[in-house]
């Protein structure tokens, strides 16, 4: 009897052991075979469907090949919104920065910003939102669908096959010619994918003619550039060539350069080629000082164009992301503009990066905390502590740029000469560029935030030094300016009220969305 249950006993052992062996088995193989399919799709991350060349723009056609980038491409169209950038609204064109802040209209008058100036959308809105702006209403340069188009093969056909003479045609085209050619070509679609891969390999590499001749001037300059080792690289080789982004910078820079095609300050009217201002390097001092020594045909010296009210001839900067990111400890710490904006993200066993170009204030986890290790609370309040400083100063700049032309009117109204309010005017142009500089760049200061403080400082005093200039010229007497410069109550009444207290907000601050983060977007801006 004890024999049997014994034999049975063992039995059931020696089954069990056997099915729990099965069953690890089928485990074992099935999560072999995963990591053999998941290996299979390593190796081959896309499947060839169609062929895609140099003049293939429609990126609906590369999204067959690559899907899961087209995917996220596509949401580029969806409305984001952050505390201080971003369009939140419905699929109408974007709020006016103008109405939202007056002062910038001001600023603007004489200049085509100062009918339309809109909030930014996303990359698929890029040649719309610049077909739709009021600012068609004034004569505007066939330059400017550089960075709004998929352009590369209309520049190859306006040169005969070289894109960079036929890019250099552009300036004295219309904008209505260049962008009537575009869609007889059939490529009207926003910067697309063939614009920062090459079709055959799909390496990353830069194509926009302006941004080439744009970084071999700057290479050719002797200003430091310690976030771009391959510029160092090149400066100490024979240069028996120029500088070639695509062939000399290292993978990573080109995760910056791709971006910085089109994210910079640029000249695009229709006096002389799209230009980059970077001969003496990046900073804001270095592109003021290309413009002034930058003489027109008629060898008048450089300037966007004349205010409306006191006559100074304007420096208007474009949106210089990429510049005053080269400023910040990102660039220094090889951060590039993609890892922020475009993280990697996990497809099964593929690793992308995410099409979705956004704030990376919107994609913390991937955008961020991949280096950061603290909560996403504690990262966004950081952020935000760094704008919304950014942003009063900027509101406190503005209010000294609006005294200054106060005090310049009033010394015309009290017969002040051209000649005598020089000095005033030229202050003016240094103190507006550095205050539209950082209003226009699309982080708030975050790119590189005691750069932007300096900027903004060195607006302010500009300003004020311009509003006492003109001042000597009126009945107004200079006692009634304070020492600290912020309670002169100018020509037209008006008290500037800024406080001396950094910590307290000198303008109301846009509302944060109660479900969303703050902005340091690099989304595209009309023109």
């Amino acid at each position: 009897m004890n024999t049997n249950k014994e034999n049975k006993k063992f039995t059931l052992i020696v089954v069990g052991v056997a099915a729990g062996a099965a069953f690890a088995a089928v485990l074992v193989t099935a999560l072999l075979m995963n990591i053999f399919e998941r290996k299979a799709e390593g190796l081959k991350p896309f499947v060839r469907l169609v062929e895609v060349d140099e003049n293939t723009t429609d990126p609906a056609v590369w999204g067959k090949n690559w899907p899961k980038q087209y995917d996220a491409y596509l949401r580029t169209a969806e409305a984001t919104r952050t505390r201080f950038g971003g369009h939140g609204g419905s699929e109408a064109l974007p709020e006016e920065k103008i109405e939202r802040d007056p002062w910038l209209k001001r600023m603007f008058a004489g200049y085509a910003f100062s009918i339309d100036y809109r909030d930014r959308r996303g990359h698929a809105y890029m040649l719309e939102d610049q077909e739709k702006t009021q600012r068609q209403t004034k004569p505007q340069s066939g330059s400017c669908i550089h960075c709004h188009a998929s352009v590369m093969p209309m520049y190859r056909k306006l040169g005969d096959g070289d894109a960079d003479k036929g890019f250099a045609k552009t300036f004295a085209m219309s904008y209505q010619e260049t962008n009537k050619m575009l869609h007889d070509m059939g490529h009207d679609h926003p910067v697309s994918c063939v614009d920062c891969h090459n079709p055959k390999s799909m390496e990353i590499r830069v194509t926009r003619p302006g941004f080439i001749r744009g970084i071999q001037a700057l290479a050719e300059g002797d200003a430091p550039v310690p976030h771009l080792p391959s510029i160092q690289k090149w400066r100490d080789g024979d240069r028996k060539e120029k500088y070639d982004p695509n062939r000399d910078a290292s993978r990573n820079e080109k995760r910056g350069f791709v971006c910085g095609q089109c994210h910079v300050e640029y000249y695009c009217a229709n006096k002389m080629p799209l230009t980059f201002p970077w001969g003496n390097g990046l900073k804001v001092e270095d592109a003021e000082k290309f413009w002034n020594d930058t003489k027109f045909e008629d060898g008048h010296r450089f300037y966007d164009y004349k205010h409306k009210e006191t006559g100074a001839e304007i420096l208007k900067a474009q949106h210089p992301e990429f510049e005053l990111w080269s400023q910040g400890i990102h660039a220094r710490s090889g951060v590039t503009c993609a890892d922020c904006h475009m993280p990697y993200m996990r497809e099964g066993a593929t690793k992308i990066s995410d099409h979705w170009v956004r704030s990376p204030l919107l994609n913390v986890n991937r955008s961020c905390q991949t280096c950061h290790h603290f909560p996403e609370k504690e990262l966004l309040d950081r952020v935000d502590r760094i704008q919304e400083t950014n942003f009063n100063m900027l509101q406190r700049a503005a209010r000294a740029l609006m005294s200054q032309l106060d005090a310049i009117m009033q010394a015309k109204k009290e017969g002040a000469t051209d000649e005598q309010l020089r000095p005033s005017l030229e202050l003016q142009r240094k103190a507006q560029w550095r205050i539209d500089y950082i209003a226009a760049e699309n982080s708030m200061g975050f790119h590189a935030p005691q750069e932007a403080s300096r900027i903004l400082g060195e607006a302010i005093d500009y300003a004020r030094q311009g509003e006492v200039a003109a001042l000597k010229f009126t009945s107004v007497p200079l006692s009634r300016v304070d020492p600290a410069c912020t309670n002169f109550e100018g020509g037209n009444g008006e008290k500037d009220t800024a406080t001396t207290d950094d910590t307290t907000p000198t303008a109301e601050a846009p509302e944060d969305p109660a479900t969303q983060a703050h902005d340091t977007s690099v989304e595209t801006k009309v023109m």
